[in-house]
Order: C-alpha cells, then sequence, then structure tokens
C-alpha cells in the first residue's frame, strides 16, 4: 500500500481530458485561461492554470469525451471574453450567482464546458 500520497504536483483528484486535437485544446486554454505547459507526444499533456494541474490525452487511445470544469480565475469577465476570442461557444453570459461567484460558462469545439469564476467581494 502507498502512503506517499500522489505523485510531486498532482493532488488526489486530477481532472483529464480526452480530446481529438491536443495541439488545439493546449492553444484555447493558454489563450483562455493562461495555461502554462507544453504538448507531450509519449505522455498526457500537463497543463497549469493558477494552482491547478489539467492532464490532456489524445483520443488515439482512448475515446474522446467531454469535461465540465468549474475554474477560478481572477476576472471571470475578462477570462469569457479570451474564451470567446479563442473559439468558445457562450451558454451563459457572466452573472453574480446567489453562493457569492459571478460566473460564466462556456463550451470550447471539444465539448468540454467551462464554469468560468470568480468570488464576489463580501460586504
Amino acid at each position: 500500500m502507498n502512503t506517499e500520497g500522489p505523485r510531486d504536483g498532482y493532488r488526489s483528484v486530477t481532472p483529464r481530458i480526452v480530446v481529438d486535437d491536443v495541439n488545439a485544446q493546449v492553444r484555447f486554454l493558454r489563450h483562455a485561461f493562461g495555461a502554462t505547459g507544453e504538448v507531450s507526444s509519449s505522455l498526457p499533456t500537463e497543463m497549469r492554470i493558477g494552482d491547478s494541474l489539467l492532464m490532456i490525452s489524445s483520443s488515439n487511445e482512448r475515446q474522446a469525451f467531454p469535461a465540465f470544469l468549474y475554474v477560478y480565475v481572477d476576472d471571470a469577465d475578462a477570462t469569457f471574453e479570451r474564451a470567446i476570442e479563442a473559439g468558445a461557444t457562450v451558454i451563459e453570459h457572466p452573472v453574480n450567482t446567489p453562493y457569492g461567484d459571478r460566473r460564466a460558462m462556456v463550451s470550447d469545439r471539444f465539448g468540454n464546458v467551462f464554469q468560468i469564476a470568480h468570488p464576489l467581494p463580501t460586504r
């Protein structure tokens, strides 16, 4: 039994998405979210958005399937606009939610859905 926890840089749950074009997905994530990381041809690509790791794999090895990700950013409105510029489709324009986030929702060309949010200031 391994008691050391996940590998360095990973969390107990690390999202992984599978797409038909890893390079296109990486370009979208870089433009919309400022993601960092490099495409790997032999391993899943690892991208960082803020403090989180997202693994991206090619559908060559398995069937593509979409993800639904809630992404906290510094400015939901600006990130929403960058996502649209990068080719995302609007699902929901930015709104203030009753639970205290400003949130928008978009879908990328692979069907991945991103809820983009930042906490509203407390009163």
